[in-house]
């Protein structure tokens, strides 16, 4: 997993430990997993968006072509 073994791993937790308090850190994740949560039901709005659009185009007329002038 990127390179890191399971100290480097312990140590990051531990920091994370000492910087936010073991009180805070229940609430951070589950403010991420709702930052997560919204940002794929956004994604997921994008592509429904999406699908309509393409079936709502109707192919327009074809030109007409001039035909060329072959009394040259």
């Amino acid at each position: 997993m990127f390179g890191l073994g399971w100290t480097e791993i312990l140590l990051i937790v531990l920091i994370i430990l000492l910087l936010f308090g073991a009180k805070r850190i229940p609430d951070l994740m589950r403010s991420l997993g709702k930052g997560v949560h919204e940002l794929k039901k956004g994604m997921q709005g994008l592509d429904v968006e999406e699908k309509p659009d393409v079936k709502a185009e109707k192919p327009g007329p074809t030109e007409k072509k001039e035909p060329e002038d072959k009394s040259k």
